[in-house]
């Protein structure tokens, strides 16, 4: 089930996307477990290393609010291609939840999934 909030934060982050290389313009919407909701987008760089996806930026901004429990991330893009977060968001999601619940959803499709499925076998404090 869709959190509508957390769809619409991050649909909204996406409008502030800064894609002008791959034109892909991710928001990402995280909810803390104390249902404070942060958000973020995509930074691209000419240099790409430098390029900063929206989930990283979402938890570092909640990070340096003081927040590190999260129970829900929601992704957008305004694509018709679904996508998933790359392996550095991946391990970023599973230092702070290996549980996180993961939405993304594209204009066509939506997939529900965990950190623990898209990244089984990540590094964590957890373990």
């Amino acid at each position: 089930m869709i959190d509508e909030k957390l769809l619409d934060a991050a649909k909204k982050a996406s409008e502030n996307a800064y894609a002008p290389y791959s034109k892909f313009k991710v928001g990402a919407a995280l909810k803390t477990k104390e249902g404070k909701i942060f958000s973020g987008c995509n930074v691209e760089n000419a240099s790409y290393g430098l390029t900063m996806c929206a989930e990283r930026v979402t938890i570092f901004k909640a990070i340096s609010e003081g927040y590190q429990d999260f129970s829900e991330m929601t992704l957008y893009v305004d694509s018709d291609i679904l996508f998933t977060p790359c392996g550095a968001c991946r391990q970023v999601i599973a230092e702070f939840s290996c549980e996180m619940k993961i939405t993304i959803v594209s204009r066509k499709k939506t997939l529900e999934t965990s950190i623990k499925e898209l990244l089984p076998y990540g590094f964590s404090l957890d373990e």
